[in-house]
């Protein structure tokens, strides 16, 4: 690959597409990295080199990022063995990085990463910051979004069989929330201005803090049932709901483990509300345009 070629992994996914999108358009050197080629086909049409492989593979991940100036990098989701899964990733993509000499890289973490225990899932994102924080040379800016608009997706089986919203979640719980495109267009206007120095931290706060029962009076109202209300069950009972829903037990204790953290204030935003980590998009508007579509299909 050239110089100055911007390597993006998952970029079949929710953010990595935004910043391959936004790359393209300002015309910039992009490859594009996931585990199928078909969903990089369109990104190809416009340019970009799509190449497929397991992140988990170091020597895969060096060949990926051959040449590179920058790297965009993330842990995606693994179905089973998922915190040794985070664990395995992060040693590939910090082995590859200095194996590749990559100067630059984002990384997708998220908000609750600053702890090394007792985040669930996030527990592997702290994890994935020391390992590229240990890069020698590598400048990298961590960013730190709050909880995703997209997880809401998953409460549409309920709403439909339940007419109700329900998590391990306080109902009166305000939280960072924020829609992944968001993260994508952030992400893209870092690694394009390549303005980041050292080892930086970037909590991306959305456009508002909410709670789960302002969410589901938001999610109710986009789909015509205004009345719709949320319910916050008991550790054990979400758990066991989320397995009989499909949801691997492993996950599902992950899920309950990282909700203590919230609900107990240990995971939370370091830093103020400000303009840097506010981003655009309302609840209202990614319901009307994300949330209605797909509850009605």
């Amino acid at each position: 690959m050239a110089s100055g070629s911007i390597v993006v992994f998952g970029a079949s996914g929710h953010v990595g597409g935004v910043i391959a999108d936004r790359l393209l358009a300002a015309r910039r050197k992009v490859r594009v990295v996931a585990r199928s080629a078909g969903r990089l086909e369109a990104l190809a049409r416009r340019g970009a080199e799509a190449v497929t492989g397991d992140i988990a593979d170091a020597g895969f991940v060096t060949r990926a990022l051959s040449g590179a100036e920058a790297a965009f990098v993330l842990i995606p989701s693994a179905p089973t063995g998922i915190r040794a899964a985070q664990d395995r990733i992060s040693a590939a993509l910090a082995d590859a990085l200095k194996g590749a000499g990559v100067r630059r890289a984002v990384s997708l973490s998220s908000i609750g990463a600053d702890q090394a225990r007792g985040g669930g899932p996030i527990d592997g994102l702290h994890v994935l910051e020391e390992r590229l924080n240990g890069v020698p040379g590598l400048h990298v800016l961590h960013l730190r979004p709050g909880y995703f608009f997209e997880n809401h997706l998953a409460s549409i089986g309920m709403i439909k069989a339940l007419g109700l919203v329900g998590s391990a979640l306080r109902a009166d719980l305000r939280m960072a929330q924020i829609a992944t495109r968001d993260i994508g267009e952030v992400a893209a206007r870092r690694l394009e201005a390549m303005d980041f120095t050292g080892h930086e931290v970037l909590e991306l706060q959305g456009q508002r803090d909410l709670s789960p029962a302002e969410c589901a009076a938001v999610l109710g109202k986009a789909i015509g049932k205004p009345d719709l209300k949320y319910a916050a069950f008991p550790y054990p009972d979400a758990e066991k709901g989320m397995i009989q829903a499909g949801v691997s037990p492993e996950m599902a204790a992950l899920y309950v483990e990282m909700s203590k953290g919230f609900n107990e204030g240990r995971i939370r935003p370091l830093a103020p509300r400000s303009a840097s980590t506010t981003t655009s998009t309302s609840l209202e508007a990614w319901a009307a345009e994300v949330f209605a579509p797909a509850f009605r299909g």
